[in-house]
């Protein structure tokens, strides 16, 4: 396999999105940039994609991808919002906020049966472009290989999975270049998973 490159540029951005959203409906496996960190995505009913994912990575299996979609309407058919989210997501997305939520009967489908799962919406305007073409979310985890730093750059994440995949797309060095941080919101109290970008004192004042 010869894994695609391109540089996002204002005279080519169009033509990265065509071709990733080639790529992804015909089952491909990407790596795109995000706000945070570089993701290898599929699309989200690409099941197959999902294991590949695991193998290229060396991950460990009892780990859950993440929904990434670029609108909170989609994410309602796969996750559901408890009443008291509607601040948090206002603040905070787009952005670097992970949410775990409880799966609707769509979201067990892509979750093996389990009741939470993991969604967010990237503040990154290449990989929104991109999934508002497709109009079907992606189901990602940072670009790199379990134990290995998480690709902050195109160039890192060519070189765990050059060849290896369909497209890789350098948009750059990631804004924040850290992990999103990670709130379970499945039941009340609320729980801090990891300390990401955000100021999690910040983040608590919102929920």
């Amino acid at each position: 396999m010869k894994t695609i490159f391109l540089y996002t540029d204002k005279t080519q951005n169009e033509q990265i999105i065509e071709t990733a959203n080639k790529v992804l409906k015909n089952k491909g496996i990407v790596v795109l940039p995000t706000d945070t960190v570089y993701g290898i995505m599929t699309s989200v009913f690409n099941f197959d994609g999902h294991k590949q994912i695991y193998k290229l990575k060396g991950r460990n299996l009892k780990k859950p991808l993440i929904l990434m979609s670029n609108s909170i309407e989609t994410l309602k058919r796969f996750v559901i919002f408890p009443k008291d989210i509607e601040k948090i997501v206002m603040e905070f997305w787009p952005g670097q906020l992970t949410l775990i939520l409880p799966t609707t009967e769509l979201g067990k489908l892509l979750t093996g049966g389990k009741n939470n799962l993991g969604v967010r919406i990237p503040n990154c305007k290449i990989l929104l472009d991109i999934m508002a073409k497709y109009d079907i979310p992606l189901m990602t985890t940072s670009a790199n290989i379990s134990g290995k730093e998480s690709a902050k750059t195109a160039d890192i994440a060519k070189k765990y999975f050059n060849n290896k995949i369909d497209l890789i797309v350098d948009d750059g060095k990631c804004k924040f270049s850290f992990e999103s941080t990670v709130i379970d919101m499945v039941k009340f109290p609320y729980v801090v998973i990891r300390k990401g970008c955000l100021d999690c004192k910040k983040l608590l004042e919102y929920i």
